[in-house]
């Protein structure tokens, strides 16, 4: 059965719905140009609710050291994801430093994209193939912004690390996506907003039946 993260939960009411719909990994945004930025209050409160009901995963772009050590210490995560220019040496570090995995976003608009994800194969326990933006896109974010990339770039047979798929990913889109990827976990954040950075609730109960059934 694939697994769903929600990412860019930031609402105790839109956590509620994401935790009683039975998702797997909840992600909280720590980027502050991002309209699903918490701060750290808002995180302890968060980890408070989310408690072992799922995996908390705390999506970060270039973190510093100490960015990271803040975040630690407020929510507590199970995974650090990686959404910038991290390295395999940094992902490396990161790791070390906070003692948990951490998740590397690869951006993708081509199969030379995908083929770089091996290069984490030893730093990073994931990776998430998410779509790369276009350069034309105004205000355009490292992550969620609803467009999907070309999945038929990732051939069955491609040597890859254990990945999660993200990118422009809905309730009606999401049976496709894992038909031709094969992903065993999938990753949603627009696709669940009525506005950016809005979560909704109908929208996350209705993506979560769709996944539970693809």
């Amino acid at each position: 059965m694939v697994k769903v993260k929600i990412c860019g939960l930031s609402e105790p009411d839109t956590m509620a719905a994401a935790l009683d719909a039975g998702t797997d990994f909840v992600g909280l945004m720590f980027y502050e140009p991002s309209p699903r930025n918490i701060d750290y209050d808002t995180a302890r409160a968060l980890s408070s609710q989310i408690g072992s009901r799922a995996k908390k995963v705390a999506v970060t772009v270039d973190a510093t050291d100490q960015k990271l050590d803040q975040i630690m210490e407020a929510l507590g995560p199970d995974y650090i994801q990686a959404h910038g220019s991290e390295t395999p040496e940094r992902v490396a570090a990161m790791t070390t430093r906070t003692g948990i995995p951490v998740i590397k976003a690869i951006k993708v608009k081509d199969a030379g994209d995908i083929a770089s994800a091996t290069q984490y194969s030893d730093a990073a326990g994931l990776v998430l193939f998410d779509s790369k933006a276009p350069e034309t896109l105004e205000n355009a974010l490292p992550g969620g912004n609803g467009i999907a990339f070309d999945w038929g770039l990732m051939d069955a047979g491609t040597n890859r690390p254990q990945f999660m798929l993200s990118g422009g990913l809905h309730k009606d889109n999401l049976r496709e996506a894992v038909r031709i990827t094969k992903a065993p976990i999938i990753d949603v954040s627009s696709g669940v907003e009525r506005a950016p950075g809005v979560k909704d609730v109908n929208l996350i109960k209705a993506f979560m039946e769709a996944a539970r059934q693809a």
